[in-house]
């Protein structure tokens, strides 16, 4: 050891310099999002008779959304059984990062037939109503995170920023995040409304005359919100016990169905970054304006945290592809703060 020292010193001092350092690998490429793929669409049969039926097959690979013409918007591998009244061109469009665009179409022609367009030939869907003649809710719908992306409106007609003010002093319930924060939804905690729609996945209503029953794919959660009637007041606790989603009521304001949250605890955050007390309260609207769309409003406050009540609206898309939503289980209900951090 003494002699590979002693070797080394008399090489630093007849070249002046000691042994160059090892070079620094490259630092690696920027990692390239792939692109949004059509794989194949096609139909079983491109030539029927009239009221006969035909199955669109479909399958794309990298999407951000995807839809068809006449269809609306639908999962990226799927198939669907269609009886168009007329020859119809079926155009399935992809999009991509980047705003890229990929479309391919499928022509079905049907004898004795002229040409129609695709939304003509499907038909339009009349908003579905339940025996009271009410609105029914009943569907799954994308989340606001979502719902630009599958087509669906931010607001009825322009964006909506959030307008939340907070009181002298409350600066403390301001969320600031520090770099080794995973964010409000990396610990499968339940969320409290409105930030329940915020979460990236979708979400369900199951509608009767008496109950709605909303389900959150997110983190399996539900809520079962009796809605006034003659026979049903539908009235809150006179001193609620605090949960984590709430306690909610029901009524009806035309077609619109109103819902009435206290008795939050104070566990959970608002939209926008905000921590509350359990005096927030939560008024959600409604309101299903056709068939594939559904308006939300949510009116929030707490008297110890804003300035004064502040709304929040959404139109959220149906999601007419889906038939339930698919089950989230947190792994024994871990933190998963450990999988990220830094080595």
């Amino acid at each position: 050891m003494r002699l590979l020292f002693a070797i080394a010193l008399c090489t630093f001092q007849l070249f002046g310099q000691a042994p160059a350092a090892p070079a620094k690998p490259a630092a690696a490429a920027p990692r390239v999002v792939p692109p949004a793929r059509i794989r194949d669409f096609k139909a079983s049969s491109i030539a029927l008779q009239p009221g006969k039926s035909t199955t669109l097959q479909w399958n794309v690979e990298n999407p951000n959304s995807t839809s068809i013409s006449g269809l609306g918007n639908v999962t990226a591998v799927g198939s669907r059984r269609v009886t168009p009244k007329a020859t119809t061109t079926y155009t399935l469009t992809v999009t991509g990062p980047n705003n890229q665009t990929e479309t391919r179409s499928v022509t079905i022609t049907v004898a004795g037939t002229k040409p129609v367009d695709a939304a003509v030939a499907e038909g339009t869907k009349p908003t579905p109503r339940l025996a009271d003649g009410k609105p029914d809710l009943t569907g799954i719908y994308n989340p606001a995170s979502f719902s630009q992306m599958f087509g669906g409106r931010v607001t009825r007609g322009q964006n909506d920023p959030f307008t939340a003010k907070l009181k002298p002093g409350a600066e403390k319930y301001r969320v600031v995040r520090g770099p080794e924060d995973t964010g409000q939804f990396s610990d499968c905690m339940p969320t409290a409304v409105p930030n329940s729609y915020f979460v990236p996945y979708q979400w369900q209503i199951v509608h009767s005359k008496d109950y709605v029953v909303i389900m959150y794919e997110y983190p399996h959660v539900f809520r079962a919100i009796p809605i006034a009637s003659a026979n049903n007041p539908a009235e809150h606790a006179a001193d609620p016990d605090p949960t984590w989603t709430g306690n909610s009521v029901a009524h009806w304001e035309g077609d619109t169905l109103v819902v009435d949250v206290i008795g939050f605890n104070d566990k959970t955050e608002l939209p926008g970054g905000f921590r509350h007390t359990e005096d927030l309260h939560v008024i959600e609207r409604f309101t299903r304006t056709s068939y594939d769309d559904l308006d939300y409003e949510a009116i929030i406050e707490d008297k110890n945290v804003f300035v004064e009540p502040w709304t929040i609206k959404r139109g959220f898309p149906l999601r007419a592809d889906l038939q339930t939503l698919n089950e989230f289980v947190c792994e024994n209900n871990r933190n998963y703060k450990e999988l990220f951090e830094k080595k």
